[in-house]
């Protein structure tokens, strides 16, 4: 039986989303900055781990300066 990589229980079928080649919760497969529940396929991953793509993937790992992923993606 699988593991959640975010809570370490076993993934049984009838509660598990497929993303990023490992099986997850559904209420397990959140964004790893604002914590909002994820769809399969539709997020982005940065070292393994899912984000959202608006706003966090884009103010965290997206282009710099202003006007490009929200006030967080400015480097002074």
């Amino acid at each position: 039986m699988p593991k959640c990589p975010k809570c370490q229980k076993e993934v049984y079928f009838a509660e598990k989303k497929t993303s990023l080649g490992k099986d997850w919760h559904k209420l397990c497969l959140k964004c790893e900055k604002c914590n909002k529940i994820l769809s399969s396929g539709q997020h982005a991953e940065h070292d393994g781990k899912p984000y959202c793509h608006q706003p966090c993937y884009s103010a965290m790992f997206g282009p710099g300066g202003c006007g490009r992923g929200g006030a967080e993606s400015h480097v002074y």
